[in-house]
């Protein structure tokens, strides 16, 4: 979404303006917050992002979340919070994260979490 946000270029950036447009792109509720954390957001980008599906956090969410991460951090992983908690909306949900950081290759190796990469390839 950053990626997308600032006008960069890239097959990633094609896939979320496609979901974009065809109301199928859907968000974690970590990721909402880390767009809106951006201090230079302007307000109709703002207003873009709060129209955005926002997956929701089911029951037991907490703990699978936290146990997946311990779960990482056993395989000598070290799992970023904020990553945990978005890997763990996209499993729960059965959805793929789009996403530029290699640093989720580590949860999907661990718990099969659907990755597409910035090449466009769903790995």
């Amino acid at each position: 979404m950053i990626a997308f946000i600032d006008g960069e270029p890239g097959q990633d950036v094609g896939l979320v303006s496609r979901a974009l447009a065809d109301r199928s792109l859907v968000l974690a509720p970590v990721c909402v917050v880390e767009l809106l954390s951006d201090p230079e957001l302007t307000p109709s980008v703002e207003a873009s992002i709060l129209k955005v599906e926002v997956l929701e956090i089911t029951p037991g969410y907490w703990e699978r979340a936290g146990r997946l991460r311990a779960k990482l951090l056993r395989q000598r992983f070290h799992p970023k919070l904020a990553d945990s908690l978005i890997a763990q909306s996209c499993l729960d949900h059965e959805v793929p994260l789009v996403t530029r950081d290699r640093d989720f290759s580590a949860f999907q190796k661990v718990a099969g979490l659907r990755v597409m990469l910035a090449e466009g390839r769903l790995q």
